[in-house]
C-alpha cells in the first residue's frame, strides 16, 4: 500500500509540472523591440550577426522575446544608431563604438585603438581585465548599456589609388578611415573622413576620396573596392581587432525580466565569437579572389609605421588631458596591454611565426600559382 500511495503522489506530482511549465512560460511577457545596425544586408558578417543575436533570443524565450533587426538607414542613419538607442527611438543597436569618438575618444576602447589589442587580447580585457567595468561607466552616462557582439579580428589596411613608399605619400590624402585612426593619420598629413559602408565604392569611383579601410577580404571583395583601388595594404595598425557592441536603452534593459536579459547576454557572448570565427573561416579565400582579380598586395612600409606609432602615442598624451574617460581607461588598459604583449610574444608569437613560415614551399606555390592563374583566365576573359 505505501508503494502504490507513493508512487499515485509521484505521478500527480509530474503531472502538476507538466500542468505547471506551460503555465510558468505563460507568465513570461510578450516583448518586441527593434534592432538598428549600422551596416548594410550584403555585409553578412556584420549585419548578419544582429540577426544571430534575435534569432538566439526568440529561441531561448520560445519567441515571447522578439527583435525585429533594421539594416543601416532603414530606421535612422547607421552612424546614428547610438542616438536613436539613447533616445529609446529604438531599443538597441548593433554598432562600432569608435563611430562615436566625436562624443569622447574614449568609445575607442569598445572597438580598436590603434596599436592596441588583437581580438583575443580585447575579450581577455573586457570580460577579465576590468574592460566591462571600465567601459559601462562612460555607456551609463550615455544612457546605454553595451555587450561585447562581434569582432573582426586584425585588419586590412585598405585599398589605395597609388602606392605608399613613404611618410610623404600620405600628405594630402583623402582617406575613408573610423575611429581614432584618423586623429593619428591626420598628424602625417593625411585628410581623414568617416563615411559609412554604402558610400565608399562610390566615393572611391568619383574620386572624392583616395583611399578606404574597411575591414578585411571578406567584406571588402563583397564591396567591390578592387575594382576601383588596386593597392590593397596591410596590416591595419589602428585595428589589431575590431569589436562591435550590442547597445540597449539604459531604461529599456531595466525593464526587462531576468530571464530575458539572461538571454540577451548569452546571445551576445554567442555572436562575440562567431563573427570572428567566421571571419578567419571567409577571409583567406576572398583575399584569394582578390588577387586573382588583380589587386595589389603591399605591405605599409617599417618608416610609415613607425611614425604612425610615434603620432599615436602623441595623440594618446593629448586625449589624456582632455578627455576624463579616456584617462580613466587608458591608465588601466595599457597596463593590460604591456602584459598581454609579453605574455603572446613568449608563446603566441614564437609559435606563429615559426608556423606560419613553416608551411612547406610546394603548399605556398600552390596557393599563389592557383590565385595566378584565376586572375589569368579573368583577364583573357575580359
Amino acid at each position: 500500500m505505501k508503494r502504490r500511495s507513493f508512487l499515485t503522489k509521484l505521478g500527480a506530482g509530474v503531472a502538476a509540472g507538466a500542468v505547471a511549465a506551460p503555465a510558468i512560460a505563460q507568465q513570461q511577457p510578450s516583448v518586441q523591440w527593434r534592432m538598428a545596425s549600422s551596416f548594410p544586408k550584403n555585409l553578412d558578417a556584420l549585419f548578419g550577426t544582429a540577426e544571430q543575436i534575435a534569432r538566439r533570443v526568440s529561441e531561448v524565450t520560445e519567441g515571447r522575446f522578439q527583435i525585429r533587426v533594421a539594416a543601416a538607414g532603414e530606421l535612422v542613419p547607421p552612424l546614428q544608431v547610438l542616438d536613436a538607442t539613447q533616445a529609446g527611438t529604438v531599443e538597441c543597436c548593433h554598432t562600432a563604438p569608435y563611430y562615436y569618438v566625436g562624443k569622447d575618444p574614449a568609445f575607442a576602447f569598445g572597438t580598436a585603438v590603434p596599436f592596441g589589442l588583437n581580438a583575443r587580447q580585447q575579450n581577455a580585457w573586457k570580460y577579465f581585465g576590468g574592460g566591462n567595468e571600465a567601459m559601462a561607466l562612460l555607456y551609463k552616462e550615455y544612457g546605454v548599456v553595451g555587450f561585447s557582439a562581434g569582432n573582426t579580428g586584425t585588419q586590412m589596411a585598405g585599398w589605395y589609388r597609388k602606392e605608399i613608399k613613404s611618410v610623404a605619400d600620405l600628405k594630402g590624402l583623402k582617406m575613408r578611415i573610423a575611429g581614432l585612426a584618423g586623429q593619428v593619420l591626420a598628424k602625417l598629413g593625411v585628410v581623414p573622413t568617416q563615411i559609412p559602408a554604402g558610400e565608399i565604392y562610390p566615393s572611391l569611383e568619383r574620386g572624392a576620396i583616395d583611399a578606404a579601410e574597411w575591414v578585411g577580404p571578406y567584406d571588402d571583395e563583397r564591396l567591390g573596392l578592387y575594382k576601383v583601388a588596386k593597392f590593397y595594404y596591410y596590416p591595419g595598425w589602428w585595428e589589431g581587432s575590431a569589436e562591435l557592441t550590442f547597445f540597449v536603452n539604459e531604461k529599456k534593459w531595466a525593464e526587462l525580466p531576468k530571464h530575458y536579459q539572461a538571454a540577451l547576454e548569452g546571445a551576445c557572448a554567442e555572436a562575440n565569437a562567431l563573427m570572428l570565427a567566421k571571419y578567419d573561416a571567409r577571409n583567406p579565400e576572398a583575399l584569394r579572389k582578390l588577387i586573382g582579380d588583380g589587386a595589389q598586395l603591399r605591405a605599409l612600409p617599417r618608416p610609415v609605421m613607425e611614425a604612425a606609432l610615434k603620432a599615436a602615442n602623441e595623440l594618446y598624451d593629448e586625449l589624456s588631458a582632455k578627455s576624463p574617460h579616456w584617462k580613466r581607461i587608458y591608465e588601466q588598459w595599457r597596463k593590460f596591454r604591456a602584459d598581454q604583449f609579453l605574455w603572446f610574444r613568449v608563446a603566441e608569437s614564437s609559435y606563429d611565426n615559426f608556423a606560419f613560415t613553416g608551411v612547406p614551399a610546394s603548399e605556398r606555390a600552390a596557393g599563389a600559382a592557383k590565385a595566378a592563374a584565376k586572375g589569368a583566365a579573368k583577364g583573357a576573359a575580359r
